[in-house]
């Protein structure tokens, strides 16, 4: 899955999010939290944020072989977050889906994404970190339920929304 890995990515980059990701994010989330999921895949991130007491609005996928409405995030429209205070998703890693989803989802409302970590040091990640307003370091996270090996890369969620002129919050573990 990540750089340093032999092993063929899933199609999307569709890996189900694992409690343990969460939970670094869940302190600096407002107490119940209204949001979208644009990456729904099989609901694991809805199932983590609602059971620590947040309300999922509206959900859907790009992928139509998954439970929710088919909606590609990177063409997202204010009325597709159907009164969602922030969208928050484990978007797919691949960069050219990524940046397109940042440009979209940030000019629509505060938006968390989970990725990895190294992306901040690139030259890659410059156009985009005048709207990044926080980083939560998660580190590694073991992506493959049942397997004994954590990923590859350390991870992190990003809060991206509107050019605020501040600099960015970094939280460590």
């Amino acid at each position: 899955m990540g750089k340093r890995s032999s092993f063929e990515r899933r199609p999307m980059d569709f890996y189900a999010t694992p409690e343990e990701a969460v939970l670094p994010l869940l302190p600096y989330l407002p107490r119940h939290t209204r949001f979208c999921e644009p990456c729904a895949g099989y609901g694991d991130l809805i199932r983590h944020l609602e059971k620590h007491g947040h309300e999922c609005i509206t959900a859907f996928d790009a992928d139509h072989t998954k439970t929710y409405p088919v909606i590609d995030a990177t063409q997202m429209t204010r009325s597709n977050l159907a009164g969602a205070d922030y969208i928050i998703t484990n978007p797919p890693w691949s960069r050219h889906i990524l940046h397109a989803m940042i440009d979209r989802l940030a000019s629509l409302a505060p938006t968390w994404l989970l990725f990895d970590a190294d992306w901040m040091f690139t030259k890659q990640s410059e156009p985009y970190m005048d709207r990044c307003q926080m980083i939560v370091a998660v580190g590694r996270v073991k992506w493959i339920a049942g397997s004994k090996y954590t990923g590859k890369d350390n991870c992190a969620w990003y809060l991206f929304n509107k050019p605020m002129g501040n600099p960015t919050v970094f939280v460590g573990r």
